[in-house]
């Protein structure tokens, strides 16, 4: 055991959180995100929620300042589907960067994902809970 590192942040992600270096990205999958095989670096966190691990990862990892560090898959044309967890994810993000998150399109999100780092893959239902982080430095 270690102090200081929440308890939702297993040994393989930790592993990973720390080999990433300034400009890597990392993505946070919901349930249906088709993790494994966007990304061969894939670690499942099933049974956590994405909000969950966004603040857990959010107090050991870096945002970006230089570059934006946030990423949101944007919900397909047409679709009305409500993306409650968007807001929550807005609230994270402020009390950790001054950045405001982008979307992106759908496909355009899954490509980026493929040349992230790793993807973790959470047990979240929401619908368009997918983020993607680019790792700051430590200043």
């Amino acid at each position: 055991m270690l102090k200081g590192i929440p308890s939702i942040i297993s040994p393989e992600l930790l592993k990973i959180l720390m080999e990433m270096g300034h400009g890597d990205e990392i993505v946070i999958g919901d349930g249906n995100f088709p993790g494994k095989s966007t990304n061969e670096n894939c670690v499942r966190l099933d049974g956590h929620g994405a909000v969950d691990v966004l603040k857990a990862i959010l107090t050991l990892f870096p945002l970006d300042t230089y570059q934006q560090p946030v990423y949101i898959m944007e919900k397909v044309k047409g679709d009305n589907a409500p993306t409650p967890i968007w807001d929550e994810y807005d609230k994270i993000i402020a009390e950790h960067s001054d950045a405001k998150i982008e979307r992106l399109e759908r496909f355009e999100f899954y490509e980026r994902a493929k040349k992230a780092y790793a993807v973790v893959m959470t047990g979240e239902s929401a619908i368009y809970a997918n983020l993607i982080l680019k790792k700051g430095v430590i200043k």
